[in-house]
């Protein structure tokens, strides 16, 4: 599909001039970070858990512990992803913003059978830190078990995109207005005081100083 769902979860009712609707809007959004916040209902109170994601094509995948009161079984999740690319300072207060990327995901998340678990934190730790399933320990079956894996459906999500300058050009108060961009970058690795006699990696090396 090229196109994103319109539900009445994802449906854009406010500032629709920021909603995307094309399927490569999401996935620009998931290219571009690693963390989201996965929001639950467990016993019948909320709970919203920051973690890194991975995912492909047609899933989100989020792990943790089997012993994690967040990675519910057999009930609606919201998984929301947000990137700030500056402040809008604008000549008036109320007219202030922000420059953001964001997406909305709904869905039921299916929990991954040990045969599938491999390859999901391949994904995941691909998606990551590129080059570094090849690099590191891959994990054994005592570590598969305690581990627990969603993998929630890309079906149902919701875009939003701001950006640009303040939308108050026409206010008469005399003062400056713009936009303070945000950037965040990769720096120099530092290496484990255990790990000194190995050379950082060169797919580490790769993204010093690269964006977020």
């Amino acid at each position: 599909m090229s196109e994103l769902s319109a539900t009445e979860r994802t449906r854009h009712r406010r500032l629709r001039e920021q909603g995307r609707t094309e399927r490569e809007a999401l996935f620009e959004v998931l290219r571009a970070g690693f963390v989201c916040h996965l929001g639950v209902v467990v016993d019948g109170d909320p709970m919203v858990v920051p973690t890194v994601y991975g995912f492909d094509d047609a899933q989100l995948y989020v792990h943790g512990s089997v012993a994690s009161r967040s990675l519910t079984r057999g009930t609606t999740i919201c998984v929301t992803i947000t990137h700030v690319d500056g402040l809008v300072l604008a000549r008036s207060v109320f007219e202030h913003g922000v420059n953001y990327r964001s997406a909305m995901i709904y869905g039921v998340p299916r929990v991954l059978e040990d045969d599938e678990k491999l390859a999901a934190l391949r994904c995941l730790t691909e998606h990551v830190a590129p080059g570094q399933w090849d690099h590191a320990r891959q994990p054994n079956r005592k570590e598969l078990a305690a581990t627990t894996i969603l993998a929630a459906p890309l079906d149902e999500a919701s875009v939003k995109v701001r950006e640009g300058h303040p939308d108050d050009a026409d206010d008469p108060h005399g003062v400056w207005a713009g936009v303070l961009p945000l950037t965040l970058s990769w720096q120099a690795p530092v290496t484990d005081p255990h790990a000194a006699a190995h050379p950082v990696p060169p797919h580490i090396l790769a993204r010093t100083g690269l964006p977020y």
